[in-house]
């Protein structure tokens, strides 16, 4: 029973459509990921399913009592209100519950009112506190701001004095502990860095609720969502499995439908030989065969689907105008502070000709600062770093203040290079899809997608064989984001790069350094590589963070929370004896049906059979397993 169904939603402004006819549903369990260029209407959607929009046709039916959370709801408070408190204040139910539970307790212990009915009342609310997470809020609140990045010492900090950054995290935070039954997610990884989107996955990963993620974050996607809804030419199609799938089954399913329309259209030229030749005959038969050949082509043109045609994308290439020495960049000893507020020391690096060297690092550690001291923008405090011979440097800077917003897109490159001509500067900005009049297009109305398309193509044109690129993928769609990776593989100069985008970073990366206060560590290979070397090993965080006690629970508490988990127990044990009783009949049946002549000689389906009878064998000795642990407990 889905919990959220689209049925022929179309959404326009004026005379331009978004989409048409949108049709897809939602499990309960469903972790949907929403994907599709720019513009396309992902937002939109999401505030047609709160009800914030009315779509131009077609229903949206929820499930009733279906609890809805999306981001722009849960915004923090505008007040002096910690960190801490303004999270917190998500469970107010659960903290006004706690309070009336001492209020009843210490009534029952001074001996006033009814004993009978005060003790009824405390039992009621105390499993109503367990039921809902009572327990276990305060630690859950914790846990979730360390989870995203946010240090014991900033709980206190009025939420006046967060960032932009801060603020979004929070607001993200105050959803996800929302309770809500549907999360709708619009870009939940923007200003996160890579272990906090690692915690955000595996919270999103143990969610009992249904979700629905816009991202273009495609390893965030791959580590979370069972189910892909792409809009694309203004329709949606719907894929089984996370964004790897979808390419793969997107590209078989466009492959599929193109040799059909091929194939349907040389037989439509077949038969029309055919028609021509029998009228040429011109006898009756003939005339009769004619016609009946018509009508097959009739029914091939009726059934015919033209494939729609591919979406233009960006057109790069990063060709240096010479070669380097072998040793690009030496850096010995480098450090930075800004007052009492040190960011890094010891950072020592060493770029050799033709590498891909990726930078990770936790928010706030100094990555970009780096950046700017490598290109000349600050002074270290100490150390020192050297180019070598003949080398030329590029610089992509997310923050994009190499920009002059007052200029037009065309403006903005013949500013930079005054030598070239009109008719090379509109060809240039149209591979990169700035057209028409869209090149007289102030950079101050652009969106940040569209700076850094400028950005990218300054540095494409500028021949440069030491590329320095801070987070260079944040403002792309995923289509713009896979057409640099592909420029970059066969980029023949060097490459230093600031990502937390770690799909890009596993396509490319050589060599991974991690930043951290005291220096960089190396690590060969790309992410995952890194990813398996670190896995052992308690990250910092972990090891410093003192273990704050929680409130002692008093006997009473004890034996309530102790039935309760006994209740789980039998519960839990009475389910798994009802899924053992159903897998049981469903092996036998499919176990009757392999032993059918008919099955035995078709492959196709003997294979699906066998392939569902080992999985659900398989599932079988795991209920098994479990129901020996519940029976021994």
């Amino acid at each position: 029973m889905p919990v959220l169904s689209l049925s022929k939603l179309s959404m326009g402004f004026g005379e331009r459509m978004l989409f048409e006819d949108m049709s897809f549903e939602v499990e309960a369990r469903d972790k949907v990921g929403l994907i599709g260029r720019n513009g396309v209407g992902k937002t939109t959607l999401f505030k047609i399913i709160c009800g914030e929009l009315e779509p131009t046709d077609g229903v949206v039916a929820s499930e009733r009592g279906l609890n809805i959370g999306y981001m722009e709801q849960h915004a923090y408070s505008q007040g002096d209100r910690s960190i801490y408190d303004e999270l917190e204040s998500v469970f107010a139910e659960l903290m006004q519950m706690e309070r009336d539970i001492e209020k009843i307790t210490v009534t029952i212990e001074n001996g006033a009112g009814d004993l009978t009915e005060l003790i009824a009342r405390q039992t009621e609310l105390i499993e109503r506190f367990e039921r809902d997470g009572g327990l276990t809020y305060k630690s859950r609140t914790r846990s979730a701001l360390i989870g995203l990045g946010f240090r014991e010492e900033e709980f206190g900090m009025p939420t006046s004095a967060l960032s932009g950054g801060q603020r979004s995290k929070l607001s993200l935070l105050k959803l996800l502990l929302s309770g809500s039954d549907l999360l709708l997610l619009d870009e939940p990884t923007n200003h996160l860095d890579i272990a906090s989107v690692a915690w955000l996955e595996g919270f999103l990963r143990d969610f009992k609720g249904a979700m629905i993620i816009v991202s273009h974050d495609r390893y965030f996607l791959d580590a979370v969502t069972n189910k892909t809804v792409e809009i694309e030419h203004g329709k949606c199609m719907t894929y089984k499995g996370a964004y790897s799938e979808f390419i793969k089954k997107k590209q078989a399913y466009e492959k599929a439908l193109e040799n059909k329309y091929e194939n349907d259209i040389k037989e439509i030229k077949r038969i029309e030989g055919i028609i021509e030749q029998q009228k040429r005959w011109n006898r009756e038969r003939n005339i009769r065969m004619a016609e009946s050949k018509q009508k097959e082509i009739d029914r091939i043109k009726a059934d015919m689907v033209e494939p729609d045609g591919a979406l233009e994308n960006i057109r790069m290439r990063f060709e240096p105008r010479h070669e380097s020495g072998n040793d690009v960049l030496m850096a010995k000893n480098l450090s930075k502070a800004f007052g009492d507020k040190k960011l890094f020391k010891n950072v020592d690096m060493h770029i050799t000709k033709g590498e891909r060297v990726f930078i990770l690092g936790d928010n706030g550690c100094g990555k970009t600062t780096l950046f700017r001291i490598l290109n000349g923008k600050l002074r270290p405090d100490s150390g020192e770093y050297e180019y070598g011979a003949m080398v030329d440097v590029g610089y992509f800077d997310q923050m994009q203040e190499n920009l002059n917003l007052n200029n037009t897109a065309i403006d903005e490159i013949w500013n930079t290079y005054p030598r070239m001509t009109e008719t090379h500067i509109r060809s240039s900005l149209a591979a990169f899809l700035f057209k028409g009049d869209e090149v007289y297009k102030p950079l101050s109305a652009m969106s940040g997608g569209e700076r850094a398309r400028i950005s990218l193509l300054k540095l494409m044109l500028g021949g440069c064989n030491l590329l320095l690129l801070d987070e260079p993928t944040n403002h792309l769609d995923a289509s713009s984001r896979e057409a640099l990776e592909d420029t970059l593989k066969d980029y023949e100069g060097t490459l230093l790069i600031i990502s937390h985008d770690r799909y890009f970073i596993n396509k490319l990366a050589d060599r991974v350094l991690v930043m951290g206060r005291d220096g960089m560590t190396e690590y060969l290979g790309n992410y995952d590589n890194y990813l398996e070397r670190i896995s052992a090993q308690p990250s910092p965080a972990e090891e410093n963070v003192p273990v704050k006690k929680e409130k002692p629970l008093n006997d009473y508490q004890l034996k309530k929370l102790k039935q309760s988990e006994e209740r789980k127990r039998k519960t839990k044990l009475a389910r798994t004896e009802a899924e053992i009783g159903e897998l049981e009949n469903e092996v036998s049946d499919l176990q009757e049906k392999l032993a059918l002549e008919e099955v035995q000689s078709d492959y196709e389906q003997l294979m699906e059979l066998t392939g569902k009878l080992e999985t659900a064998q398989g599932r079988l000795e795991e209920l098994y397993d479990l129901w020996a642990e519940l029976q021994d407990e």
